[in-house]
């Protein structure tokens, strides 16, 4: 199924991810650095990372959805969305609960934020790769003609075998 939402012929959601996945990544290297040299500004820097990556996430977001609700229901597409989306709420609360916490003293923000930056990440990665499971396996956004219910990549089925299985 192709995008519902594009611009210039291409998918806006998956233009968007890339700021809002780089900048909350990056602000986690920032903050283990500045904490491991003691360095507020970086800290600071990535408080304001964090800003700009959940901003930006959000409105990623509403693209996302807008695909998300042309999936037919039943499909593997719409599961493997729904987590997808649903994670990555979790990532954006995270990282905001993260970003909250530091408004007191951006420059030295302690360990529970930068705790919650972590586990935001770490689950940031896993719901890229099911976006990415989306996109590359399910050609959800790009292919008018995808397989919605094709196998999961980690198995190393492919969509013609498992055909060929149940004939």
């Amino acid at each position: 199924m192709e995008s519902r939402a594009k611009l210039f012929g291409h998918p806006i959601h998956q233009m968007l991810i890339v700021f809002p996945l780089g900048l909350l990544a990056t602000s986690l290297f920032f903050d283990v650095i500045g904490l491991t040299t003691n360095h507020s500004g970086l800290l600071r820097a990535s408080w304001y990372m964090i800003a700009a990556g959940v901003i930006s996430g959000l409105i990623a977001a509403v693209f996302g959805f807008i695909d998300y609700l042309g999936i037919p229901s039943g499909t593997r597409a719409v599961r493997v969305g729904r987590l997808h989306g649903l994670g990555n709420v979790v990532v954006v609360l995270l990282f905001s609960v993260s970003w909250y916490l530091r408004i007191p003293n951006p420059g030295n923000p302690g360990m529970l934020p930068v705790i919650l930056s972590a586990i935001g990440a770490s689950l940031g990665g896993i719901t890229g790769w099911l976006g990415g499971e989306l996109v590359d396996r399910l050609g959800v956004g790009v292919d008018d003609g995808a397989n919605l219910d094709a196998p999961s990549s980690l198995t190393h089925d492919t969509a013609e075998a498992r055909e060929t299985i149940n004939r």
